[in-house]
């Protein structure tokens, strides 16, 4: 039976800020996670006051939940690795260490959340959540009333073996429209565009749940509001429970 005090080591690791749930969950597997020095596997619990590192390096608790909202320029690729030139992290340069909530494509812009709560993360990234991201796509052909139902109708992916859920669908103006899904899948839109033999231009996440770009200059963060970060937590609440929201007050900063 397990002690009412211990916690999952891939929650006591997100908790951390370090990296998310299935992030940590890969590291244990690699088996570069030890408690008090002893090599640990998936499943398994640390107690407070245990000493977790991963690859040698001591994991602290982390006091200070960050939750950022960036308007990522085209370029920008979403990683945490700083191996890679142009990486997210080192572009925002926060002084904690944050990860993304899901990804957007290197040549796509718009709405980037991040966070160093990686509760949060798994919970909004957990599958059978249907949390809304709208987008709006610029293409190389006029938008026709046939196109905006096939694609709100569902397109196949063949590459991915699936087919994508019904969503909302609009014209916005001769090549523009917008989109609104409920399903993450890797470069979903541009696949759906290029199974109706369409190219995109550009591509601008605008919204991502509760949460929108609004007037948030490109290359630019802030933090989210209390109200927004209980928005987030509230949609949320299916997947256990989510942690309290920490005063943030909302400030704007350029990306380095």
């Amino acid at each position: 039976m397990n002690h009412p005090d211990s916690t999952r080591l891939n929650k006591a690791i997100s908790d951390s800020g370090y990296c998310s749930r299935r992030q940590a969950d890969v590291l244990i597997e690699k088996g570069l996670v030890t408690i008090n020095g002893e090599k640990k596997t998936l499943g398994d619990r640390a107690m407070p006051g245990d000493i977790i590192r991963v690859d040698g390096k001591r994991i602290v608790s982390n006091d200070t939940l960050v939750y950022i909202a960036l308007n990522k320029p085209t370029g920008i690729t979403c990683t945490t690795d700083k191996r890679v030139d142009g990486n997210v992290v080192d572009f925002i340069g926060h002084k904690e260490r944050i990860f993304h909530v899901g990804r957007l494509d290197k040549p796509s812009e718009g709405l980037l959340l991040m966070t160093n709560d990686g509760d949060i993360v798994n919970k909004i990234l957990r599958a059978g959540n249907k949390h809304e991201k709208e987008y709006i796509v610029k293409v190389d052909r006029p938008v026709t009333d046939e196109f905006i139902k096939k694609m709100s109708s569902g397109v196949p992916l063949h590459e991915l073996e699936t087919t994508t859920k019904k969503c909302f669908v609009e014209r916005l103006s001769r090549f523009v429209f917008r989109i609104i899904l409920v399903q993450g899948l890797n470069r979903q839109i541009r696949r759906m565009c290029e199974y109706l033999e369409f190219d995109v231009v550009s591509l601008k996440r605008e919204r991502i749940m509760n949460i929108s770009l609004g007037n948030l200059e490109i290359g630019t963060w802030r933090d989210l509001t209390t109200e927004e970060i209980k928005g987030l937590q509230d949609a949320v609440l299916d997947s256990n429970n989510a942690p309290a929201a920490r005063k943030i007050e909302g400030r704007e900063r350029r990306g380095r």
